[in-house]
């Protein structure tokens, strides 16, 4: 094993947690991850804490939350004077390279001074107006289009291990993008792989949460999942072109998502809101300093996975950093996570291991408004007795008490993140 492995990041788009067979998913669409995740180190609590495609990459690539750089919706570029990922592995003698959905970006094709730093690129900013299932279109490093054939999760993962093939002798850091599972938002649907739909309706179990509310499940479910069916292909694919290479002992793999999916049961849309289903994902590190770890069973965010990449690979995360190494931390203090929420309402919520906690600023809006000086409590679940989130608790008199501690621990978590101090107040 090498002293500075490779890393590598397989970042999915809108991927629920609860779709993995690791996460209690009974319908075999991930064999490579439910294998590897016995060997490597799952992460059983892991969240999201900004459920909208932007921001989450943001924190991902930054280490910090969205009010911090002020991505805090979509549509907004990553500043240019940020560190990002690439930045650091640059500076410690990698080679960085970026493929597939940027997402941070003012233009397309993405210019050199918006692209995070990294060195080798195949990018479309958002992926999926550049793109449809079986016709990929990227952009070069000299912004040229470059026409991909096949599906479009075989099109970014062959572009992938043809880099891998390239920079073999070398240390890398690599981050592979996909669209899927999101939708295709021109047709509002999930294109699946010829067959792989079909596949999916004949095993379907749909989460409960979904069971209960509906939404587009009943349309959409089946082909989200054999989007998913095919994304762990890639994963797969993607660990045994390392095998081939040599590199499976030298190389890290983190497989995470940027938010989940509730098919519409919560809002208008998909995600953008407080609920498991927006906020809980799967990931998984695997490699060295993670094989054999067992899985962790803190609470941890996005905002702690690029500490955690730089720490593995023996690169000092930056102080700057507002997460912390999952590398560093006992499972056990890690009980809360932090989440903001934009576009759909302005709020802040509290996932704890029990209880889900929700503010919602009156008459908040979501896209002009970073933040607000005044919220109102709107949820509150107990996890434990109600892990769909089917009946708010928050006007309840009986709970007054942990009402008050969740509050307590919101203001001094939005103080953390280096937010203003708002007032709170009860639901109406």
């Amino acid at each position: 094993m090498t002293e500075r492995p490779n890393v590598i990041v397989f970042f999915t788009d809108q991927q629920r947690w609860d779709t993995v067979g690791a996460h209690g998913s009974a319908m075999g669409a991930t064999p490579n991850f439910d294998r590897l995740a016995k060997s490597g180190m799952l992460v059983r609590n892991s969240f999201t804490c900004q459920p909208v495609c932007g921001p989450a990459r943001s924190i991902l690539q930054t280490g910090k939350y969205p009010t911090t750089t002020g991505c805090y919706r979509n549509g907004i570029a990553l500043p240019r004077s940020e560190q990002t990922l690439a930045h650091h592995f640059a500076t410690a003698g990698y080679d960085t390279a970026y493929i597939g959905k940027w997402h941070l970006a003012d233009n397309e094709p993405v210019p050199l001074e918006e692209r995070g730093g990294y060195d080798a690129w195949l990018a479309s900013n958002i992926l999926e107006f550049t793109s449809y299932a079986y016709d990929t279109v990227m952009y070069d490093n000299d912004n040229q289009p470059v026409r991909l054939p096949g599906y479009r999760v075989d099109a970014l993962t062959d572009a992938a291990i043809r880099y891998l093939d390239r920079v073999h002798d070398k240390p890398f850091f690599l981050f592979v993008s996909y669209l899927e599972p999101h939708h295709q938002n021109q047709t509002d649907d999930y294109p699946a792989p010829a067959g792989y739909e079909e596949r999916m309706r004949e095993r379907m179990v749909l989460p409960a949460d979904l069971v209960a509310l509906g939404g587009t499940a009943a349309k959409q479910f089946s082909g989200y999942m054999g989007q998913i069916a095919k994304i762990d292909e890639a994963y797969g694919r993607l660990h045994d072109a390392l095998h081939s290479l040599k590199l499976a002992d030298d190389t890290v793999v983190m497989f995470t998502s940027d938010h989940g999916n509730h098919f519409k049961t919560r809002n208008a849309e998909y995600k953008r809101s407080c609920h498991e289903a927006s906020i809980r994902v799967p990931t998984l590190f695997t490699g060295p300093r993670f094989d054999g770890r067992g899985a962790h069973e803190g609470m941890n965010s996005l905002i702690d996975l690029p500490p955690t990449l730089l720490d593995a690979a023996g690169i000092a995360p930056p102080a700057y950093m507002q997460g912390r190494s999952i590398l560093r931390n006992a499972p056990q203090t890690d009980d809360d996570v932090f989440i903001q929420l934009s576009e759909d309402h302005v709020g802040r919520a509290l996932r704890t291991r029990r209880w889900k906690y929700e503010v919602i600023a009156p008459g908040g809006d979501g896209w002009n408004d970073i933040d607000a000086p005044l919220y109102r409590e709107a949820h509150l679940f107990d996890l434990e007795a109600d892990p769909h989130e089917l009946d708010n608790l928050v006007a309840a008199v009986e709970h007054e008490g942990i009402r008050t501690q969740l509050r307590d621990r919101l203001v001094e978590r939005l103080r953390q993140a280096g937010e203003a101090v708002p007032e709170i107040v009860p639901s109406e």
